[in-house]
This record gives C-alpha cells, sequence and structure tokens, in this order.
C-alpha cells in the first residue's frame, strides 16, 4: 500500500526553499519521496510518499524546521489502487471496439 500526503505549505518562493522543505521531510522514517509543485508566494502542493501513513505532527516539524507553514494536511491511503480506479474509464474507453454498421 502507498500514501500519498499533501501538505499546502506557505511561504516558499524558489528552488532553494522548496530543497530546503524536501531534504527534510526525506530526512523523517518511512518518508520515500517528495515533490513540490511550487506556487512563489502563494500556497504550494507538497507530495510526501510513504509505504504507510505519517503522522502529521513530525511532518508539520520538518516543515516548520525548514521555514515554513503547513496550511492543511490531506492524505490518501493506498494512492496506487485510488489512482488506478480514476483512471479505470478512460483505459476502458480505450479498449472498446467501433460498432462497423453493415
Amino acid at each position: 500500500m502507498t500514501t500519498v500526503t499533501t501538505l499546502n505549505v506557505t511561504g516558499m518562493t524558489c528552488g532553494h526553499c522548496a530543497s530546503a522543505v524536501t531534504n527534510e521531510l526525506k530526512a523523517l522514517a518511512d518518508v520515500q519521496d517528495v515533490s513540490i509543485e511550487l506556487h512563489a508566494g502563494g500556497t504550494s502542493r507538497v507530495a510526501v510518499v510513504s509505504k504507510l501513513p505519517l503522522t502529521e505532527a513530525p511532518l508539520r516539524d520538518a516543515v516548520d524546521e525548514a521555514g515554513y507553514t503547513v496550511e492543511s494536511v490531506e492524505v490518501l491511503e493506498d494512492a496506487v489502487a485510488a489512482e488506478s480506479s480514476a483512471q479505470a474509464p478512460a483505459r476502458q474507453a480505450n479498449r472498446m471496439l467501433p460498432i462497423v454498421g453493415q
């Protein structure tokens, strides 16, 4: 099972900011990957990938240590299954054969 915890973080303005947050989060136990959708001066989305759900407090502490603020947290457990389910209708549509008139 894969869990994606999305943190909405304010205060980041550049790649250095994103790097500082990434390094702090990757230092936490059980964090497999971190990706950041940077919105300079706005609210950036930070996706933290782990095998199991993570406790919110250490995530907030890590972002705080980097100098930024977590506004909200969203957790998507079993992210691979959820993504697969969301993509299923499109995959099925691609496999349907056209009806050919006679």
